[in-house]
């Protein structure tokens, strides 16, 4: 039978868009058992994953304008504009709790999108259990200049996006038939160079593999959607993302603002579902109850 790859991109609070599809498809019983997640992707999935429904949005929402979340003075205070730390810790164990035992349980195979600072290269990593495998998650989401390397497995990593912000060759190199691909970018969108680069250069000059990446990912990103397009054209893909450009940024702090982009998410994911269920009808590894 074929099987179904559940991609998720990136792109910090513009993940707000994918937490409103992930919990359209919670509320539709669509359930994916393969996914891959790249940063904000990567932790998106994780409340899917337990059917923690509404729990990015809280998360999101509720603690934009917490300085313990996120803020630019962290970046002089802690090295990181997010605050790994509270996002890990904190909400989790604390103040939204996750279910780590019905993570482990769920049978779901995800998959986090990393990039080797040393190599620059992807390094996609399995996480089955978040209270060992966290670190692959907290490594997706440490985005080069603003937060701190991830060192895991003898490895020093930092966001996906650098190496594979939408990992749609990767997914049909390892041999799904069909995906499902949510993206945080309007159709037409194209990515230019990194404005940020010879800044890169500079602090990231230890790294030159991993400047390398950032210098080319505007192309293979590029190529990744031109990919992703062809295959929908060939049935063998449903992509869901804005219909219009997204005017929040990576760091946004307007709950409002988060909101509607969550509303948006959930709208379009309401608008794809017969293409999702047309598409998937024969996937071994996915459940429409």
């Amino acid at each position: 039978m074929a099987k179904v790859n559940l991609i998720l991109e990136g792109g910090g609070m513009r993940g707000l868009y994918t937490a409103g599809v992930l919990d359209c498809f919670l509320d539709h019983k669509i359930l994916f058992k393969d996914i891959i997640g790249v940063s904000a992707g990567a932790c998106n999935s994780l409340s899917y994953i337990t059917g923690q429904r509404g729990r990015n949005l809280e998360i999101n929402a509720g603690y934009c304008m917490d300085n313990r979340y996120v803020s630019v003075m962290g970046l002089f205070t802690r090295g990181s504009i997010f605050n790994m730390d509270f996002l890990f810790n904190d909400i989790p164990n604390k103040l939204i709790p996750f279910d780590y035992d019905k993570f482990k349980s769920s049978g779901c195979k995800l998959t986090v999108v990393t990039t080797d600072c040393e190599t620059g290269k992807s390094y996609y990593a399995p996480v089955n259990d978040m209270k060992v495998d966290d670190v692959y998650v907290k490594a997706s989401s440490s985005i080069p200049l603003v937060s701190p390397i991830v060192e895991a497995a003898g490895r020093k990593l930092v966001d996906g996006g650098p190496s594979d912000s939408i990992p749609i060759h990767y997914s049909v190199n390892i041999g799904f038939d069909k995906h499902v691909i949510i993206l945080t970018q309007h159709k037409g969108y194209e990515k230019k160079p990194n404005k940020l680069y010879p800044l890169c250069k500079i602090k990231l000059k230890k790294y030159p593999n991993l400047v390398e990446a950032i210098k080319n990912r505007h192309i293979h990103y590029n190529k990744s959607i031109k990919l992703a397009e062809k295959l929908e054209e060939e049935n063998r893909a449903v992509i869901i993302r804005p219909k219009k450009p997204i005017e929040i940024s990576r760091f946004e702090r307007n709950p409002e603002n988060l909101k509607k982009l969550y509303a948006e998410g959930y709208k379009d994911a309401e608008d794809k579902f017969s293409d999702i269920a047309r598409l998937c009808k024969d996937c071994s590894n996915f459940s429409l109850l």
